[in-house]
């Protein structure tokens, strides 16, 4: 009886681990509203996958991979600021995700589910998904991470050291689009970028590296999702805002704590 459970653990594990790094390149970068778009969009695409019957999963990383590609196109063309263009596009998708939904025919959706995730639910092939991506995704990463990092503390010095800098930005907004797909499942549409935002500036309390901050970030996440699944058992609360809620408390107890000691 135990099974949903323990699926249920891997997925958020398997999530959290991918968040760290992702989630200290989205502080290092500001790129929390980025990620609030995308995790927007990512409603249009339960709805795209529903009227198309596909796996909502893929539909889901689709949309993601073209919100991000739109982003992309407008950002090279400067018609408009970065923040305007989000701010239209988070709100366009989040939208039409919410009309598609309501306009399909014979399906009633769960909206907490999708607004608040529904890790609990977790299939077999989902949690091997998810661990496939974040693996993809930080196998990326690890071969991209001092390139990252140079555009992260210069990006005009590393443009003339030679650094591809417009590639990896485009490589970087594709590969938060993907964490952002397998997160939904974990903490839903309004709570992904919390979950990539709040460990990260836990773990910069402490980390005196990049990789350090990155790596206690995993960690954050992981003692996250564990205490939000132990509180979600013993309370009865929904899952994906306990995980959030941990996580928040992690960061105002390493705060307080950090405040104390100076």
């Amino acid at each position: 009886m135990y099974d949903f459970l323990y699926l249920a653990l891997l997925a958020g594990l398997g999530v959290a681990i991918v968040a760290g790094p992702m989630g200290s390149l989205v502080v290092w970068q500001r790129m929390a509203y980025f990620g609030e778009t995308l995790a927007h969009g990512a409603l249009l695409g339960i709805a795209l996958g529903m009227w198309l019957a596909w796996s909502s999963s893929l539909a889901v990383i689709v949309v993601c991979l073209l919100i991000a590609a739109l982003l992309i196109t407008f950002e090279s063309q400067q018609m408009l600021a970065t923040d305007t263009v989000l701010g239209i596009l988070s709100h366009s998708s989040l939208a039409l995700g919410l009309i598609a939904l309501t306009l399909i025919p014979g399906v009633r959706t769960d909206m907490e589910a999708l607004l608040f995730g529904d890790i609990l639910t977790v299939t077999v092939a989902e949690v091997t998904l998810v661990w496939l991506m974040a693996g993809g995704v930080l196998a990326a990463l690890w071969r991209l991470w001092p390139m990252l990092l140079s555009i992260t503390v210069h990006e005009d010095l590393a443009r003339v050291e030679g650094v591809p800098v417009e590639r990896l930005k485009i490589v970087l907004k594709l590969l938060l689009a993907l964490v952002v797909a397998i997160s939904m499942k974990v903490v839903g549409v309004l709570l992904i970028t919390a979950l990539l935002i709040i460990p990260a500036a836990t773990a910069r309390h402490f980390a005196k590296t990049p990789e350090q901050m990155a790596s206690l970030a995993s960690v954050v996440a992981m003692l996250a999702v564990c205490a939000g699944l132990a509180a979600s058992w013993w309370v009865n609360t929904p899952v994906g805002p306990s995980i959030v809620v941990s996580a928040s408390v992690f960061f105002v107890v390493v705060f307080l704590g950090r405040g104390r000691q100076v």
